[in-house]
């Protein structure tokens, strides 16, 4: 749980916002339960039990979309009832839910349901004393929801080119290590449900320092950037390429067997052995590769590849080896 919240903004927005505001509507209902409004507490309660659901879903199933949308309904549903049972004093929440909606939700869900709760709540016949101060409340209401949604708007188009950049290598352009972590978690867990086989692939350019001690880092830059290219070309549909860091590169491909992971390792050895030069002639890769087999943790899966690559160096190179476990 912890290791999900340290990786997901939008989760940790969603358990912030989500705990915070139950736990503020708890200390009101306790208020509310010594004083003796014990229909008040019921909607508190009500709310809280609102709140907590969605976020105890997103940190259950990682699934933040679902619940910022069932949260966001959830926002303005508990706001127009505390409004219907406590009365205006309640109305006071509206402009921090109108904001809140923004943050929890995709733009226009949240703009959606910020209309329909400022129209349900104008239309609420006991909740403001005159129609000057129900215009007044509309005037706002609207103002509030525009600029929450053009901000809201800035700052996902930043966060998404945040997040691109983060997940990709510089060189390269294919996804980083960082990436890769999660996609082996995701493949370890898609398996253990019994959807689907996976492979794991690393491979290591041959005598990669002397081209750079040779020629220098730029030709090896540039032997770089040419390998992940015939990769990115090589891949299948379902296949995915990382750089693992320096000249080492791992590849996740959907298999049924380990023979047909032999394959696949083997296929990429010869592509990359038939394109790939640099200033000092024909530059080849090793390849280790593994089966996912009963691993809980991409560790375990990542170590029998690794061991398999360095079996395949001790064979002379430009050549793949598949573990057997």
């Amino acid at each position: 749980m912890i290791e999900k919240l340290k990786s997901d903004s939008q989760l940790r927005l969603i358990t912030l916002l989500g705990l915070t505001t139950a736990f503020t509507v708890a200390l009101f209902s306790v208020y509310r339960l010594w004083r003796g409004e014990w229909l008040a507490v019921a909607a508190d309660l009500g709310v809280v039990a609102l709140l907590v659901s969605p976020v105890v879903y997103a940190l259950r199933t990682g699934n933040t979309r679902g619940s910022g949308l069932f949260m966001c309904a959830a926002n303005s549903a508990a706001c127009w009832l505390c409004c219907w049972v406590i009365g205006p004093t309640a109305s006071q929440w509206l402009y921090l839910v109108l904001m809140t909606n923004f943050f929890i939700a995709t733009p226009l869900p949240a703009l959606i349901a910020n209309v329909l709760l400022t129209i349900a709540l104008l239309l609420m016949p006991h909740l403001f004393g005159s129609g000057l101060q129900r215009v007044a409340v509309a005037v706002t209401a609207v103002l509030v929801t525009l600029f929450a949604y053009l901000f809201a708007i800035r700052v996902r188009k930043d966060r998404d080119r945040l997040e691109l950049a983060a997940s990709l290598d510089a060189l390269t352009g294919v996804p980083n290590r960082r990436t890769m972590e999660h996609a082996l978690t995701a493949a370890v867990e898609r398996q253990r449900r019994g959807e689907g086989r996976y492979g794991l692939v690393i491979m290591d350019l041959d005598h990669f320092k002397e081209v750079n001690d040779t020629y220098g880092h730029s030709a090896g830059d540039s032997a770089i950037a040419d390998l992940a290219a015939i990769l990115k070309f090589e891949m299948r549909r379902n296949d995915e390429v990382f750089r693992f860091g320096g000249e080492e590169f791992v590849v996740l491909v959907a298999v049924e067997n380990r023979d047909e992971l032999q394959a696949v390792a083997e296929r990429l050895r010869l592509a990359v052995r038939g394109a790939l030069r640099g200033p000092g002639g024909r530059i080849t890769v090793s390849l280790g590769a593994a089966l996912l087999g009963e691993e809980d943790r991409w560790q375990e899966w990542f170590l029998r590849a690794d061991e398999a690559l360095y079996r395949a160096k001790n064979n002379g190179r430009d050549s793949c080896a598949v573990s057997e476990a």
